[in-house]
Protein backbone atom coordinates (compact mmCIF):
# COMPACT_ATOMS: atom_id res chain seq x y z
CA UNK A 1 0.00 0.00 0.00
CA UNK A 2 1.55 3.38 -0.98
CA UNK A 3 2.22 5.92 1.74
CA UNK A 4 1.14 9.60 1.57
CA UNK A 5 3.64 11.98 -0.04
CA UNK A 6 3.57 15.69 0.80
CA UNK A 7 4.97 18.66 -1.12
CA UNK A 8 8.21 20.11 0.35
CA UNK A 9 6.48 23.36 1.39
CA UNK A 10 3.62 21.60 3.19
CA UNK A 11 3.92 21.93 6.96
CA UNK A 12 0.19 22.04 7.78
CA UNK A 13 -1.35 18.83 6.39
CA UNK A 14 -1.91 16.52 9.38
CA UNK A 15 0.00 13.27 9.67
CA UNK A 16 -2.01 10.14 8.92
CA UNK A 17 -2.96 7.94 11.85
CA UNK A 18 0.01 5.95 13.15
CA UNK A 19 -2.08 2.78 12.86
CA UNK A 20 -1.69 3.12 9.07
CA UNK A 21 2.12 2.83 9.29
CA UNK A 22 3.61 -0.04 7.31
CA UNK A 23 4.73 -3.20 9.04
CA UNK A 24 7.52 -3.59 6.45
CA UNK A 25 9.57 -1.50 6.65
CA UNK A 26 8.42 -1.27 10.24
CA UNK A 27 6.77 2.04 11.01
CA UNK A 28 7.08 3.90 7.70
CA UNK A 29 4.15 6.31 7.69
CA UNK A 30 4.67 9.19 5.28
CA UNK A 31 7.19 10.86 2.97
CA UNK A 32 7.86 14.46 2.02
CA UNK A 33 6.98 17.65 3.81
CA UNK A 34 9.73 19.55 5.59
CA UNK A 35 11.57 19.96 8.87
CA UNK A 36 9.94 23.19 10.01
CA UNK A 37 9.36 23.63 13.77
CA UNK A 38 5.62 23.24 13.20
CA UNK A 39 6.01 19.96 11.30
CA UNK A 40 8.57 18.50 13.69
CA UNK A 41 6.62 19.36 16.82
CA UNK A 42 3.44 17.91 15.31
CA UNK A 43 5.39 14.74 14.53
CA UNK A 44 6.79 14.21 18.01
CA UNK A 45 3.44 15.00 19.63
CA UNK A 46 1.99 12.13 17.56
CA UNK A 47 4.81 9.66 18.28
CA UNK A 48 6.40 10.15 14.85
CA UNK A 49 9.99 11.02 13.92
CA UNK A 50 11.95 11.71 10.68
CA UNK A 51 14.65 9.28 9.55
CA UNK A 52 16.17 9.38 6.09
CA UNK A 53 19.48 9.72 4.27
CA UNK A 54 20.84 12.51 2.10
CA UNK A 55 19.29 12.46 -1.36
CA UNK A 56 16.07 10.84 -0.14
CA UNK A 57 12.77 12.58 0.57
CA UNK A 58 12.07 13.04 4.26
CA UNK A 59 10.66 9.79 5.63
CA UNK A 60 8.44 9.76 8.73
CA UNK A 61 8.26 6.75 11.06
CA UNK A 62 6.24 5.37 13.98
CA UNK A 63 7.51 1.83 14.62
CA UNK A 64 5.67 -0.88 16.53
CA UNK A 65 6.95 -1.98 18.99
CA UNK A 66 8.75 1.04 20.42
CA UNK A 67 12.05 0.83 22.29
CA UNK A 68 12.05 2.69 25.62
CA UNK A 69 14.00 2.96 28.85
CA UNK A 70 12.20 3.36 32.15
CA UNK A 71 14.62 5.63 34.04
CA UNK A 72 14.43 3.50 37.19
CA UNK A 73 15.49 0.46 35.14
CA UNK A 74 18.68 1.96 33.69
CA UNK A 75 21.38 -0.70 33.89
CA UNK A 76 24.78 0.39 35.18
CA UNK A 77 27.48 -2.27 34.83
CA UNK A 78 30.37 -2.57 37.26
CA UNK A 79 32.81 -1.08 34.74
CA UNK A 80 30.45 1.80 33.96
CA UNK A 81 29.99 2.48 37.68
CA UNK A 82 33.77 2.71 37.95
CA UNK A 83 33.87 5.17 35.05
CA UNK A 84 31.15 7.30 36.66
CA UNK A 85 33.06 7.32 39.93
CA UNK A 86 36.68 7.68 38.84
CA UNK A 87 37.00 9.00 35.28
CA UNK A 88 36.60 12.67 36.20
CA UNK A 89 34.04 13.29 33.45
CA UNK A 90 31.72 16.30 33.65
CA UNK A 91 28.19 16.35 32.20
CA UNK A 92 26.52 19.56 30.99
CA UNK A 93 23.22 20.33 29.29
CA UNK A 94 22.72 22.39 26.12
CA UNK A 95 26.24 23.79 26.23
CA UNK A 96 27.31 22.47 22.79
CA UNK A 97 24.15 21.31 21.03
CA UNK A 98 25.36 21.78 17.46
CA UNK A 99 28.67 20.07 18.15
CA UNK A 100 26.90 17.09 19.71
CA UNK A 101 24.76 16.72 16.58
CA UNK A 102 27.82 17.01 14.33
CA UNK A 103 29.66 14.35 16.33
CA UNK A 104 26.61 12.06 16.24
CA UNK A 105 26.57 12.46 12.45
CA UNK A 106 30.32 11.92 11.94
CA UNK A 107 31.37 8.89 9.85
CA UNK A 108 31.70 5.69 11.85
CA UNK A 109 33.58 2.46 11.11
CA UNK A 110 31.50 0.15 8.96
CA UNK A 111 29.05 2.88 7.96
CA UNK A 112 28.80 4.38 4.48
CA UNK A 113 26.88 7.50 5.47
CA UNK A 114 24.75 9.25 8.05
CA UNK A 115 21.12 10.20 8.42
CA UNK A 116 22.09 13.35 10.37
CA UNK A 117 22.31 15.64 7.37
CA UNK A 118 23.10 19.35 7.44
CA UNK A 119 19.38 19.94 6.92
CA UNK A 120 18.66 17.94 10.08
CA UNK A 121 21.33 19.80 12.05
CA UNK A 122 19.91 23.21 11.15
CA UNK A 123 16.32 22.13 11.88
CA UNK A 124 17.10 20.66 15.28
CA UNK A 125 19.38 23.53 16.29
CA UNK A 126 16.39 25.78 15.66
CA UNK A 127 14.29 23.54 17.91
CA UNK A 128 17.03 23.88 20.51
CA UNK A 129 16.65 27.68 20.46
CA UNK A 130 12.90 27.16 20.98
CA UNK A 131 13.51 25.07 24.09
CA UNK A 132 12.29 21.84 22.49
CA UNK A 133 15.51 20.01 21.52
CA UNK A 134 18.11 19.32 24.20
CA UNK A 135 21.60 17.86 24.46
CA UNK A 136 23.80 16.40 27.14
CA UNK A 137 27.55 16.82 26.76
CA UNK A 138 30.27 14.77 28.44
CA UNK A 139 33.61 16.51 28.92
CA UNK A 140 37.06 15.30 29.85
CA UNK A 141 38.61 18.59 30.84
CA UNK A 142 37.90 20.95 27.94
CA UNK A 143 37.43 18.12 25.42
CA UNK A 144 33.97 16.98 24.35
CA UNK A 145 34.17 13.18 24.49
CA UNK A 146 30.55 12.08 24.38
CA UNK A 147 26.95 13.12 24.46
CA UNK A 148 23.42 12.68 23.22
CA UNK A 149 20.61 14.82 21.89
CA UNK A 150 16.87 14.55 21.51
CA UNK A 151 13.48 16.13 22.06
CA UNK A 152 12.11 16.97 25.50
CA UNK A 153 8.33 16.73 25.87
CA UNK A 154 7.39 17.31 29.48
CA UNK A 155 8.38 14.13 31.35
CA UNK A 156 9.26 12.26 28.13
CA UNK A 157 12.69 12.48 26.46
CA UNK A 158 12.85 11.26 22.87
CA UNK A 159 16.47 10.28 22.25
CA UNK A 160 17.73 10.79 18.70
CA UNK A 161 21.40 9.82 18.74
CA UNK A 162 24.49 9.59 20.92
CA UNK A 163 28.23 9.45 20.38
CA UNK A 164 31.35 8.49 22.28
CA UNK A 165 34.99 9.39 21.67
CA UNK A 166 36.14 7.73 24.89
CA UNK A 167 35.05 4.50 26.49
CA UNK A 168 31.59 4.69 28.09
CA UNK A 169 31.19 8.43 27.43
CA UNK A 170 27.79 8.09 25.72
CA UNK A 171 26.68 5.71 28.48
CA UNK A 172 27.61 8.35 31.06
CA UNK A 173 25.30 10.80 29.28
CA UNK A 174 22.46 8.27 29.20
CA UNK A 175 22.82 7.39 32.89
CA UNK A 176 22.88 11.08 33.77
CA UNK A 177 19.68 11.58 31.76
CA UNK A 178 17.95 8.63 33.44
CA UNK A 179 19.03 9.61 36.93
CA UNK A 180 18.22 13.31 36.58
CA UNK A 181 14.72 12.82 37.97
CA UNK A 182 13.22 14.86 35.13
CA UNK A 183 11.67 12.05 33.10
CA UNK A 184 9.12 9.29 33.43
CA UNK A 185 10.14 7.74 30.10
CA UNK A 186 13.10 7.80 27.72
CA UNK A 187 12.06 6.94 24.17
CA UNK A 188 14.85 5.20 22.25
CA UNK A 189 12.68 4.68 19.12
CA UNK A 190 14.40 1.56 17.72
CA UNK A 191 15.93 -1.31 19.68
CA UNK A 192 19.67 -2.00 19.43
CA UNK A 193 21.92 -4.40 21.38
CA UNK A 194 23.69 -1.37 22.90
CA UNK A 195 20.42 0.06 24.25
CA UNK A 196 19.26 -3.36 25.45
CA UNK A 197 22.48 -3.67 27.46
CA UNK A 198 21.54 -0.41 29.19
CA UNK A 199 18.12 -1.72 30.23
CA UNK A 200 15.98 -0.80 27.24
CA UNK A 201 12.86 -2.82 26.48
CA UNK A 202 10.03 -2.64 23.95
CA UNK A 203 6.39 -1.69 24.37
CA UNK A 204 3.49 -1.63 21.94
CA UNK A 205 3.05 1.58 19.96
CA UNK A 206 -0.43 2.01 21.44
CA UNK A 207 1.03 1.89 24.95
CA UNK A 208 3.73 4.38 24.00
CA UNK A 209 1.16 6.81 22.58
CA UNK A 210 -0.84 6.54 25.80
CA UNK A 211 2.24 7.37 27.87
CA UNK A 212 3.04 10.25 25.52
CA UNK A 213 -0.44 11.71 26.04
CA UNK A 214 -0.06 11.32 29.81
CA UNK A 215 3.47 12.65 30.32
CA UNK A 216 4.32 14.56 27.15
CA UNK A 217 4.17 18.31 26.69
CA UNK A 218 5.77 21.10 24.63
CA UNK A 219 6.70 24.67 25.50
CA UNK A 220 3.91 27.01 24.38
CA UNK A 221 4.84 28.62 21.07
CA UNK A 222 2.47 31.05 19.42
CA UNK A 223 1.49 30.58 15.76
CA UNK A 224 2.99 33.99 14.98
CA UNK A 225 6.33 32.97 16.49
CA UNK A 226 6.33 29.71 14.57
CA UNK A 227 5.63 31.60 11.37
CA UNK A 228 8.64 33.82 12.07
CA UNK A 229 10.89 30.82 12.69
CA UNK A 230 9.82 29.11 9.48
CA UNK A 231 10.11 32.17 7.26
Amino acid sequence: MPIPFLAPDDDVTPFPSTCTALSEPNGLLMAGGNLSPRRLQAAYRAGIFPWYEAGEPILWWSPDPRCVIWPEDIRVSRSLRKTLRNAGLEVTENLAYREVMKQCGAPRPGSSGTWITQEMIEAYCLLNTLGVAHSLEVWNGHRLVGGLYGIRMGRVFVGESMFSLERDASKVALVHLAQSGQYKLIDCQLETPHLASMGASTIKREHYLHLLSEYGDFPVESPAALQTHTA
